[in-house]
C-alpha cells in the first residue's frame, strides 16, 4: 500500500499493490501498521459502513460537530468522486477541499481525517461505498454543508441530475455552519 498526500497534507490517497492474473486479483485492503506509518498517527476504527447509491446521488457534505469521525473510504463496485473539506478553524487549510476518483477498478482509498466534512458523488450506474470510522455515529451531532457552496467551490464532475436527500437539500452554507475550534 502506498500513500499520496493530496492538496491538504492530512488527506491521503491510498493505492494498494494489486496481484492479478487470469483467475482474478488479490490486494491487501487494509494494514494497520502501514496505514499508521503513512498518515503519521495511531488510529482505531470502531465502525464499518456500507452504502449503495445510484448514478447522480450526492451524499454530503457530512460531519459530526462532537465526536468527529476520521473515515477511510473505498469503493467495492462502481465509481465516485470523493471529497474532504477542512473544518478545523485554526488549520492553514481551513475551508479548503481535496478529492479524487475512487472506484472498484482503481481500488484507491481516501483517508478523511477527523475535523473534516465528507461527501461523494456517484459517477457510475451505481456504487457500493465502504468506509471505516474512528468514532460512532451520533445523530444529535450530525451536521452538513451545502455541496454547491460557492465559498468552497468544489470542482464536482459534471453530472446532469444531482440527487440529494431532504437533509442535504437544506444544509447550510459554509459561512453558516458550525466548525471545529
Amino acid at each position: 500500500m502506498n500513500g499520496k498526500q493530496l492538496r491538504i497534507p492530512e488527506v491521503v490517497l491510498f493505492e494498494p499493490t494489486v496481484f492479478g492474473d487470469d483467475r482474478g486479483f488479490f490486494f491487501e485492503s487494509f494494514n494497520q501498521r502501514r496505514f499508521e506509518e503513512l498518515i503519521g498517527e495511531s488510529v482505531s476504527f470502531v465502525q464499518d459502513n456500507h452504502s449503495r447509491s445510484q448514478h447522480g446521488v450526492l451524499r454530503g457534505l457530512h460531519y459530526q460537530i462532537k465526536h468527529p469521525q476520521g473515515k477511510l473510504v473505498r469503493v467495492a463496485s462502481g465509481e465516485i468522486f470523493d471529497v474532504a473539506v477542512d473544518l478545523r478553524k485554526t488549520s492553514p487549510t481551513f475551508g479548503m477541499w481535496a478529492g479524487d476518483i475512487l472506484s472498484a477498478e482503481n481500488k484507491r482509498q481516501l483517508w478523511v481525517p477527523a475535523g473534516f466534512a465528507h461527501g461523494f458523488l456517484v459517477l457510475s450506474d451505481s456504487a457500493d461505498v465502504l468506509y471505516k470510522t474512528t468514532d460512532f455515529y451520533y445523530k444529535e451531532f450530525d451536521r452538513g454543508i451545502r455541496w454547491d457552496d460557492p465559498t468552497l467551490a468544489i470542482d464536482w464532475p459534471e453530472v446532469t441530475d444531482i440527487l440529494l436527500s431532504d437533509k442535504d437539500k437544506i444544509a447550510p452554507m459554509f459561512t453558516e455552519c458550525e466548525v471545529y475550534p
